[in-house]
């Protein structure tokens, strides 16, 4: 526990790391508390004097304006953290564990192994992301769910070769020949020995699968595959545009966008800050 302690307090010192880890916890704070903070319902159209409110700029009434349905731009900003925070998080720890585990697997055993395992990587790298997702979405239906199998199935393979690499270095160490030689089993040294020594690496990338995984729900709402029962900022995106509001309502763009890019140059600048705490020479070398 101490360490974890010590390792925030290092990504805390770090003036992008502070940034990273305040901006991340007020959007999961936002995520947490939506139905409390939110004026009205992000799926319920307004009106003003029995009118439709549509396309209506910011104003007492509507903070950041209204949507071209007449729904409030706030609301839909608010309630769409949690798609971000749910997909963001979910997917970054499942292909963080994935590619850690592959990683590992390749490098220690080696051999054949290595070999289909890294040929694997090399197909992964070879899909092209959008149209794979497009097709399985198309089989399987639009999805929050779906939309994270699909980022988990293809975001691996870069962390896969990171962790391969580190395991290659580790596996010829004086302690794993000690317990190669006091009788210990492969899954236990890969697991109990090895894997400790690369977790650092994973948790970093982690933070970075933060990152790709946002923005990749986003790019897919904003092409119109994203879960269409749940707003997120990719999808509030896809319909300014779809409804040619992108021309003439600023407010329906930019809250979302800023929003995009904060949280995920925030989870960067986490994983920036971390990647610091796992190697001390930048550390030395920033100071």
């Amino acid at each position: 526990m101490g360490v974890w302690k010590r390792n925030l307090k290092l990504i805390l010192h770090n003036p992008m790391g502070m940034f990273g880890v305040a901006t991340l916890s007020t959007f999961a704070l936002l995520a947490i508390f939506a139905p409390l903070i939110m004026p009205y319902d992000p799926m319920k159209c307004q009106y003003i004097d029995g009118e439709l409110a549509r396309l209506q700029p910011p104003s007492m009434h509507f903070l950041l304006g209204t949507t071209h349905f007449g729904r409030d731009v706030l609301s839909q900003v608010i309630i769409g953290s949690r798609v971000a925070l749910i997909v963001g998080s979910l997917a970054a720890i499942f292909l963080t564990f994935i590619g850690t585990n592959i990683g590992l697997v390749a490098g220690y055993c080696g051999g054949r192994v290595d070999s289909l395992l890294m040929r694997l990587t090399d197909i992964a790298f070879g899909i092209p992301f959008i149209p794979f997702a497009f097709l399985l979405i198309a089989l399987v239906g639009p999805s929050i769910w779906n939309i994270i199998i699909v980022i988990s199935f293809l975001m691996w393979r870069t962390t896969a070769r990171v962790i391969r690499s580190q395991v290659l270095s580790l596996k010829e160490r004086p302690f794993i020949t000690a317990a190669k030689v006091s009788g210990a089993s492969h899954l236990r040294i890969m697991y109990v020995h090895i894997l400790p020594n690369v977790l650092p690496m994973s948790f970093l990338y982690i933070a970075l699968g933060i990152a790709w995984s946002t923005l990749s729900e986003a790019s897919l709402s904003f092409l119109g595959i994203g879960d269409p029962r749940m707003i997120s900022w990719g999808q509030m995106l896809y319909y300014a545009f779809i409804t040619g509001s992108a021309r003439t309502a600023w407010w329906y763009v930019l809250p979302p966008g800023i929003c995009i890019a904060l949280f995920v140059i925030s989870a960067f600048m986490v994983g920036q800050a971390y990647e610091e705490v796992v190697n001390p020479r930048l550390r030395k070398r920033n100071s």
